[in-house]
């Protein structure tokens, strides 16, 4: 078994946790040991746009001192919105007077040294490679017609970007290793709308609607995304008239295709596919 620190993060104990426990289940069966940061605390969830906001890297890098503490050096991560706020805040850190601030700040914590990497699940399956992915795989998807909805978080800015922010791969190559058919749509690199779900849910459903008409207009039977804002507004704010495209984690499919989890049954019924 290979070992793994993991950083949860707030949503994935509450609204986006079918997130957790099927990626969880799934890595175990890759032959993964993943023990939960002890001690975490929020990243945060936005990152500072203001190049002297010390306060806002405070939450992350308390975070990598428990890495630190533990006496490891990479992060895994689940959630789009934590893997870009810690990994920015890692890039934050390089500058040494930034990391003496912040060191200072915090002078009940033991001073964080620099030098933890966080990897996102993505990057993970991606290392294992898509032949070995193949060779786990347990039940058949290739009736599954799959959307890949990267969002902003994964792919912006540049220096964190888990692949090409114009033209990412990394999750169709994922998903056609694991069996299922990919399919690629132009608006998925686009914004969901994000926060704007709560002051302006009527913006968020016109970008929606416009991101699940790509989707299906290009073949796509149903989406996997990786973050929960993402998620929540892929499901709940679907304008009238919009396709009607599933919706779910990366992690779960990546289960049903270990055998890990079962496929949920309208899926299954859908798509011919045995549950």
């Amino acid at each position: 078994m290979t070992r793994l620190l993991y950083f949860p993060g707030c949503a994935l104990k509450d609204q986006a946790k079918e997130y957790e426990v099927a990626t969880l289940a799934a890595l175990a069966a890759l032959g993964y040991e993943v023990q939960e940061l002890p001690r975490w605390n929020c990243c945060g969830t936005v990152y500072a746009l203001a190049q002297d906001d010390l306060m806002r890297h405070v939450a992350p890098v308390r975070n990598l001192i428990r890495v630190q503490e533990a006496g490891e050096d990479k992060l895994l991560t689940l959630c789009a919105m934590c893997y870009n706020t810690l990994s920015r805040s890692t890039h934050f850190v390089q500058n040494p007077e930034n990391l003496r601030r912040l060191n200072a700040f915090m002078d009940e914590e033991e001073d964080y040294a620099g030098g933890v990497r966080v990897l996102h699940l993505l990057e993970l399956l991606s290392g294992i490679g898509p032949a070995n992915l193949a060779k786990a795989v347990k039940r058949d998807l290739s009736a599954l017609r799959i959307g890949a909805y990267y969002g902003c978080t994964l792919l912006r800015p540049r220096e964190v970007a888990v692949d090409d922010p114009e033209k990412p791969e990394i999750m169709e190559k994922i998903l056609a290793a694991l069996g299922a058919t990919p399919v690629a749509f132009p608006e998925r690199v686009e914004c969901c709308g994000a926060y704007l779900t709560v002051t302006k849910p009527e913006a968020v459903r016109l970008r929606v609607g416009s991101i699940l008409l790509s989707a299906a207009q290009n073949g796509a039977e149903l989406l996997v995304t990786a973050c929960p804002l993402c998620h929540f507004n892929l499901r709940e704010r679907r304008p009238l008239g919009a396709p009607k495209l599933p919706v779910f984690y990366v992690g779960e499919v990546l289960a049903w295709a270990l055998g890990a989890k079962p496929i949920p049954e309208e899926i299954a019924r859908a798509m011919g596919v045995r549950g």
